[in-house]
């Protein structure tokens, strides 16, 4: 009788990740033939078929989607287990380097690097900031154990094709106002709300993406620009205009500024993810681990 294996489900955990078999094959050093006996394997333990084959790739179906959601607990647990076990081992020890984008670094990054450090105090880890594609190339070279990025609507469709990716968190946008704003307090405004408002932007270099006003709302009074977060929110905080940041920045924010959470259903929202390399290391499995920890922590889930 067919069983699950925890091989067979990390393997249809990247299959679902990337899309193919071929994919999963080079990100996780296996044979394409490999890939499609296991995937095979944990379908005949399910009794029915995990993946629509099509000819841009494969689909989960929804065994396929059960299967996954339930592996994705089993596989984070197991390695929590190894994570714990080799703290009682002091294994973790050493350097560990994580890159991350500029509003990353704020908040979410910092903590999950305290959080990591206090359990763990022969660990070093070190920050980096840099552009996402820079950190996608050190990440690559073996320079970064562990990068953060964004994806979603409004940002490049980076090359991350070959690297293992991990949801740290559904990313949500809010408007920062100046405490005595006419929003501040609020428990929700709607975009029309913010038609009015002068907006404080993003100022960067050719080609890398900035918050500028509210994604969706048109024609928006962009009055000042500046490349620096915190001259931004100083400027929100001064009364000067208001700005768009990511929730998970909020922790960070500076005396007399709020935010304000905005109803909008054409806006998707983006994704906050952290990358490594195929096989990472149980230090960069424990940030990882931390980073989805702290960013729960801050959305107050």
């Amino acid at each position: 009788m067919a069983e699950f294996t925890l091989t067979g489900l990390r393997v249809v955990q990247q299959v679902a990740a990337v899309g193919s078999f071929t994919g999963a094959a080079e990100t996780l050093g296996y044979t394409q033939s490999a890939v499609s006996r296991q995937v095979a394997a944990m379908e005949a333990a399910a009794g029915a078929p995990l993946f629509d084959r099509g000819g841009r790739g494969v689909a989960l179906t929804p065994a396929g989607q059960v299967l996954l959601r339930r592996a994705t607990g089993i596989l984070a647990d197991l390695a929590a287990t190894e994570l714990e076990l080799a703290g009682l081992r002091d294994r973790l020890a050493g350097r560990l380097t994580v890159g991350a984008y500029p509003t990353a670094a704020m908040a979410l990054v910092p903590r999950a690097m305290a959080q990591v450090t206090s359990g763990h105090p022969g660990l070093a880890v070190v920050l980096e900031e840099a552009s996402t594609p820079a950190l996608l190339r050190r990440v690559r070279a073996g320079r970064l154990d562990v990068v953060v990025i964004g994806t979603g609507q409004g940002l490049p469709d980076y090359d991350v094709g070959g690297l293992n990716r991990t949801t740290v968190s559904q990313g949500e946008l809010v408007v920062a106002v100046p405490d005595t704003h006419r929003l501040a307090g609020l428990a929700t405004v709607s975009v029309a709300d913010l038609a009015q408002e002068h907006w404080i932007a993003g100022d960067g270099a050719p080609g890398e993406p900035q918050f500028g006003a509210w994604p969706t709302l048109a024609n928006p009074n962009i009055v000042r620009t500046s490349r620096s977060w915190s001259t931004r929110l100083g400027l929100v905080a001064a009364g000067l205009g208001i700005t768009v940041i990511p929730a998970l920045a909020v922790p960070a924010l500076p005396t007399g500024v709020r935010t304000v959470p905005v109803t909008d259903s054409d806006w998707p929202g983006r994704t906050t993810v952290a990358v490594t390399r195929p096989h990472p290391s149980l230090q960069a499995q424990l940030l990882v681990t931390a980073l989805r920890d702290e960013a729960a922590r801050i959305h107050g889930t």
